[in-house]
């Protein structure tokens, strides 16, 4: 008899429950004879993840020479920026722009001499109560933002002024659009989405229709669905290749269901991932006693449909020290 303790997982249950094994062939971790429990007050040793708890990738990328890169995306670059640094570019890249044209509107006035006449009635200036610079940058803001307040206007007597109104007009169509769409995007992302998907507390290695399998459970509290849910299982661990050459990080899938259909999930209630320990297993070899000290990492991926917006979005869930046997 193998004795299998389901530590609590997200519903909070502690389930004990030998089990009476029939099968002429086992892994490793039903063959040792070990200690029937593995005590949950063991030394944890310091992991440095792959993955974070909170589903954010542990990589940082250092040394990295060819920076151009990044500009040659630069909607993506920003995207993907801080929200602080993004809401510092919004505001400078307006600011830039107003200022920049407020400038050439105020040297054309200069340049023509409308500051000269400026209670001269009989002269015809390029913009009418433009005065000084300060009124040159308002009269910039209202000409991109298209306000239009009525006070200040240009005249038909300024052909370069009415060049210069059309190229403020198409740029400023141009950084709206930049700007509006890349601050749209980055709202709509459905990263919080993940806040409200929950994966249990502790997998489970434990027979289940006689075979022997890794468990874990995945839930989502939103009554708003994910649809056309999948879910996918990755195990990170350095290898050795028979060759000598040495993989760091190397990822294997673990099958939960991919030629049966069952990684296709109905995410309405709590669901039991399941994924068998057979010889097409990365877990077959790892014995019960060589389980906990184990260099390696579980990262679970579930990608989905969000009902409410219809944006796509991938969630990480990380798994390995939660393992119980």
């Amino acid at each position: 008899k193998l004795a299998n303790v389901l530590e609590g997982d997200s519903m909070d249950q502690d389930v004990e429950s030998p089990v009476a094994i029939h099968q002429p062939k086992l892994p490793k971790q039903a063959r040792d004879d070990l200690p029937r429990h593995i005590s949950r007050d063991r030394t944890k040793r310091k992991i440095q993840r792959y993955v974070r708890k909170d589903g954010k990738c542990n990589v940082h990328h250092g040394n990295v020479r060819e920076t151009y890169r990044y500009l040659t995306d630069i909607f993506t670059t920003l995207v993907d920026l801080k929200w602080r640094f993004n809401l510092l570019i919004f505001v400078m890249v307006y600011t830039v722009t107003w200022l920049f044209f407020g400038m050439i509107w105020w040297l054309i006035a200069y340049i023509r001499g409308d500051m000269d006449h400026i209670e001269d009635p009989s002269w015809t200036p390029c913009v009418t109560n433009l005065n000084g610079f300060v009124s040159a940058f308002l009269f910039s803001i209202e000409t991109e933002t298209t306000i239009g307040y009525g006070y200040r206007v240009i005249t038909d007597k300024c052909p370069e002024g009415i060049i210069l109104l059309l190229i403020q007009s198409v740029l400023g169509s141009i950084v709206n659009a930049f700007m509006v769409g890349c601050m749209f995007v980055k709202i709509s992302q459905p990263k919080k989405r993940a806040e409200t998907l929950v994966f249990s507390t502790h997998a489970v290695i434990s027979m289940r229709d006689g075979k022997l399998c890794l468990m874990f459970r995945v839930g989502d509290l939103r009554n708003s669905h994910i649809v056309e849910a999948s879910i996918r299982a990755k195990l990170i661990k350095s290898k050795q290749t028979s060759e000598g050459e040495f993989i760091p990080l190397n990822q294997t899938d673990i099958n939960v269901g991919y030629y049966t259909g069952d990684d296709r999930l109905f995410l309405v209630s709590p669901l039991i991932i399941s994924h068998e320990i057979n010889q097409q297993s990365p877990f077959w070899e790892i014995s019960k006693a060589q389980l906990p000290k184990e260099e390696l990492e579980i990262v679970v991926i579930l990608e989905g449909m969000v009902e409410a917006t219809g944006k796509m979005c991938s969630i990480l869930g990380w798994l390995w020290d939660r393992c119980s046997f």
